[in-house]
């Protein structure tokens, strides 16, 4: 049970620490579902645009980070 509290705790901490990160996933995900299931955009499509994004908030957080961590 103890071990179940810390991968837990560990899961939580690595979606609180980066919010930026967390919220642009979120928005990402809202957009192509609003696209998908409101417009009637093909599903593959709306995948393509969420590996698309996914990769892109991935880049961009990578490269805010790299930067961050120059500065020190």
């Amino acid at each position: 049970m103890e071990i179940l509290k810390e991968v837990l705790a560990e899961l939580f901490s690595m979606f609180v620490t980066d919010a930026r990160l967390t919220l642009s996933t979120l928005a990402l995900v809202l957009v192509v579902a609003a696209l998908t299931v409101g417009l009637g955009l093909q599903p593959l499509i709306g995948g393509l645009v969420l590996l698309v994004g996914c990769i892109g908030i991935v880049v961009e957080a990578t490269i805010r980070e790299t930067q961050k961590r120059a500065q020190r």
